[in-house]
C-alpha cells in the first residue's frame, strides 16, 4: 500500500520541480530582453604594453538587471588574437570595473582581452572578446 503512495508523490514532485530545476540549470536569463555586454576603455586598440609594467584595464558594461550576488566576472588574455585564452583574473564583483594588471612576458602584436560574465543559475557564462582592441605586449626594455 505504501508504493503506490510513494509512486504518487515521486510522480506529482517530478510534475512540480523538474521543470524549474531544468530552467535553472540551462541558466537562460529570466527575461529574454536582459543582455550582458562590455567594452573596453584600456588598453587601446594598438597600443603598447611593456611586459612587467602594472597597467590599469578598464571597461563598461551593461549587466542584466537582476540580483548580482550570485554573478561574477573573470578578465581573459589571449595573444593569438583570441583563438586560445588564460586567466588574468579569478572571479571578481561585476560591479567592479577595473584591474590593475602586472603584463606578462608574452610577446605578441595581436593581444586580446575578453571581459567574461555570469551568474551561477540565473544567466550563462557570456564573452565578451574585445577582438576590435587588439593591443601589443613587447618584452621589457634590456
Amino acid at each position: 500500500m505504501k508504493a503506490p503512495r510513494f509512486i504518487a508523490l515521486f510522480f506529482a514532485f517530478t510534475v512540480v520541480f523538474v521543470p524549474q530545476l531544468i530552467g535553472t540549470a540551462t541558466a537562460r536569463p529570466r527575461d529574454r530582453g536582459q543582455k550582458y555586454s562590455a567594452t573596453l576603455i584600456a588598453p587601446r586598440a594598438g597600443e603598447v604594453l611593456v611586459a612587467g609594467q602594472v597597467y590599469r584595464i578598464q571597461w563598461r558594461s551593461e549587466l542584466p538587471i537582476l540580483d548580482l550576488s550570485m554573478c561574477e566576472t573573470e578578465l581573459r588574455l589571449s595573444v593569438d588574437g583570441g583563438r586560445t585564452f588564460t586567466w588574468i583574473t579569478g572571479e571578481r564583483d561585476p560591479t567592479v570595473k577595473y584591474v590593475d594588471w602586472t603584463v606578462p612576458n608574452t610577446p605578441t602584436n595581436s593581444a586580446v582581452i575578453d571581459v567574461h560574465f555570469g551568474c551561477l543559475g540565473l544567466y550563462p557564462e557570456t564573452a565578451s572578446i574585445q577582438t576590435h582592441a587588439a593591443f601589443i605586449i613587447r618584452p621589457p626594455a634590456d
